[in-house]
């Protein structure tokens, strides 16, 4: 018998939330298959079986329990069978008995009757000519007719309109369903629980503003539209927006590290390199992995790390070290349709940046009225670290590059100043 413990997810972690069984009790497992997955306050992580065997589960999904619990039992080398072990609280050291369903005595349910009779068997239904004409056009018999009404909830005043023959109907028509008013409780998960408490944290303990200004995204467009096949080939993914959002932050962070610092008791605590955090909507909430040294990074290494790092957090696979470390944030509330937003800080960085939706609308270009595929962006910032001339400076720095990419080819400089060495 193998006991099959709650690993440890982090240090500072002692409890953790069994979020989900990926297999049933009396299951035969495979060695190093995924078996449940845990919620910690960081991240979601996943437990895989020692050996092969039987699995015998002792903790219900859902609970919250400490790291190193024995959450089921394997029996290594056991063929499968189709005994099912109900969670046994509190947990036992003794082996858990199985309970074995002779296969002589196990039933097939009967299957049910169909409850939709044909409509001659039923009742006879009076159809108008126009809406025969109708359920001809749109390829519909009587009995699709008869089943769609008969699955309608009936209501206590439905009752009392019969009982009081018919009083209330409307004449020739059928009566209309209620609306619902349930409603459904779900425990929240330990990341879930985390993140709220540190939303509410950021707002309590920073002094957090947020600084805004629109981008043109023509020269960005017209170098996805122009080159994007190409790209594709050589590196085998697309160009993205966030590789350039990435690379215009690690040149504006260089050029004023104020942004890129942050506070550590009564000392301030500046950056030379950029880890840059990508918040990701994942399935159990928002994650924000770290993609390392940016600043030495090319767009193509960018979106590289960015799609892996992505898909790792998309299947709940991203770990504990991938998302710690960050000096800067950038999240895309644009792909969800958002026009503006006032990102909050992920502390204990100093600022993040917000991109939103591209809108084409008319804007003033040289002299004319013009049409132009724009973006607001958002800088959120903690005014304890970084002053208002930073903060803006910082921002106008990100759509001066983002307008002109060849810049970041010398660092934020202009192409002639930087051949003339001015």
């Amino acid at each position: 018998m193998i006991d099959v413990k709650v690993p440890s997810p982090g240090e500072s972690i002692t409890e953790v939330q069994l979020a989900a069984w990926l297999v049933k009790g009396g299951d035969t497992v495979e060695k190093d298959q995924e078996i449940a997955e845990i919620d910690s306050d960081k991240a979601t992580l996943t437990i895989n079986a020692e050996e092969s065997g039987v699995i015998t589960l002792l903790v219900e999904a859902g609970e919250t329990i400490k790291v190193g619990t024995v959450v089921a039992q394997i029996v290594p080398g056991v063929a499968g069978t189709v005994a099912v072990t109900k969670a046994v609280k509190p947990i036992s050291t003794e082996p858990v008995a199985e309970k074995v369903v002779p296969a002589e005595i196990v039933k097939v349910p009967e299957k049910p009757k169909t409850q939709a009779a044909s409509v001659s068997e039923t009742q006879s239904v009076h159809v108008t000519p126009l809406a025969r004409k109708l359920m001809e056009e749109k390829g519909l018999a009587e009995q699709d007719i008869i089943n769609h009404y008969s699955n309608l909830r009936i209501s206590r005043q439905d009752v009392m309109d019969v009982t009081n023959g018919g009083k209330g109907l409307s004449h020739g028509t059928f009566p209309v369903n209620e609306k619902s008013r349930e409603t459904e409780r779900k425990k929240m998960t330990t990341l879930r629980i985390k993140l709220a408490q540190r939303l509410v944290a950021v707002k309590n303990e920073t002094a957090m503003l947020t600084t805004f200004n629109e981008v043109n995204m023509g020269a960005i467009l017209g170098l996805k539209k122009k080159y994007n096949d190409k790209f594709k080939e050589k590196y085998g993914v697309s160009i993205g927006f966030m590789s350039f959002f990435t690379k215009a932050v690690s040149i504006a962070l260089d050029l004023f590290p104020q942004v890129n610092a942050m506070i550590d008791g009564d000392e301030l605590i500046y950056h030379k390199y950029s880890d840059i955090g990508i918040a990701v909507s994942a399935p159990k909430g928002l994650v924000v992995p770290v993609l390392r040294n940016t600043e030495s990074l090319s767009l193509a290494q960018i979106e590289i790390g960015i799609k892996e790092l992505a898909l790792r957090a998309r299947e709940n696979k991203i770990t504990l070290d991938e998302m710690t470390g960050g000096t800067f944030t950038i999240t895309n509330g644009g792909v969800f349709g958002s026009m503006m937003s006032t990102p909050i800080l992920n502390p204990p960085q100093s600022a993040i940046l917000g991109m939103h939706n591209i809108i084409e609308r008319p804007i003033a270009l040289n002299g004319k009225v013009e049409i132009a595929a724009m973006m607001y962006l958002a800088l959120s910032y903690d005014h304890r670290v970084i002053d208002g001339k930073e903060s803006v400076s910082f921002l106008v720095k990100v759509k001066e590059l983002l307008e002109s990419p060849e810049k970041m080819l010398f660092a934020g400089n202009d192409p002639a100043i930087a051949l003339l060495g001015l």
